[in-house]
């Protein structure tokens, strides 16, 4: 005897996601941080794996709350996508954006990291972490940082 399923039954949701948005000042980074550590209960990661995700996320997050908003006020949108084989981020903010930012994946080709981050490593930092990172603009102006690791 065999078992049919049925396109509802087997329409199984495989990822989960996450959204957070904070005010973009310093002292709510932490709260991205927690965020991330309490998906770590919903899918366990390795120690070392989790630190390199809280360094990119707060690199991507420091970006936003250091570079979009001129007079300090503004809002920084975080959300987390988890799946079974990897777990994807997106930093994006309203801000000034990245002035060289046009949806360019940041593999090397196209700018350099001081034109993404006015000097800083936080660029870097988080390509020597992320499998995928991809920078552009966001969808109502501004930046959008999105970085993919693979569990």
């Amino acid at each position: 005897m065999s078992e049919k399923v049925t396109p509802a039954e087997s329409a199984v949701d495989e990822s989960r996601t996450v959204r957070l948005t904070i005010p973009a000042k310093p002292e709510y980074i932490t709260i991205s941080r927690l965020a991330l550590t309490g998906l770590a209960r919903v899918r366990p990661l390795a120690d070392d794996t989790l630190a390199d995700l809280k360094l990119a996320l707060t690199e991507a997050t420091s970006n936003s709350v250091r570079h979009a908003y001129a007079n300090g006020e503004g809002r920084v949108q975080i959300s987390f996508e988890l799946r079974e084989d990897r777990l994807i981020v997106e930093v994006s903010d309203d801000g000034a954006g990245f002035e060289s930012a046009s949806t360019q994946k940041a593999d090397g080709d196209g700018f350099g990291e001081d034109e993404l981050s006015e000097g800083g490593l936080g660029i870097a930092i988080i390509r020597s972490i992320a499998d995928e990172l991809e920078i552009g603009t966001a969808s109502g102006g501004g930046s959008r940082l999105r970085f993919t690791k693979l569990l």
